[in-house]
């Protein structure tokens, strides 16, 4: 899967992204540091606790990794979360945020170069 496929899986705005950070490895590097976050570990270990104050921090730092990184469709899930918790009310505790969930996006190959190109090689 190229990176620009994974974005289409994800429903994330590859454009974006790359005008952000204008360069796909650095798309690529930052896409993967995004899978070793332990925002998301982070979020579901404090709901379980009913600490949401720390859940809200950990929902608000993946909104804002996912409004840089153009990833649309978890933005507007992980903003609403966010809204959600804001205020440290959230009129019910769930039962278990992790059970069945896992914090999984399909890995982008790293892109190929025209062969008989080098590193560096302008185009």
């Amino acid at each position: 899967m190229t990176l620009k496929e994974c974005y289409a899986a994800l429903n994330g705005d590859y454009e974006e992204a790359m005008g952000r950070l204008r360069s796909e490895r650095l798309v690529q590097k930052f896409v993967l540091k995004f899978l070793e976050d332990g925002s998301f570990e982070l979020l579901c270990r404090s709901m379980e606790a009913g600490d949401l104050s720390e859940a809200f921090r950990a929902a608000h730092t993946i909104k804002g990794v996912c409004a840089n990184m153009a990833f649309s469709a978890l933005l507007k899930s992980s903003s609403q979360l966010t809204e959600l918790l804001r205020g440290g009310t959230w009129g019910i505790r769930p039962r278990s945020c992790s059970s069945g969930l896992k914090w999984t996006m399909p890995r982008p190959r790293k892109p190929s170069r025209p062969s008989g190109r080098r590193p560096g090689d302008e185009e």
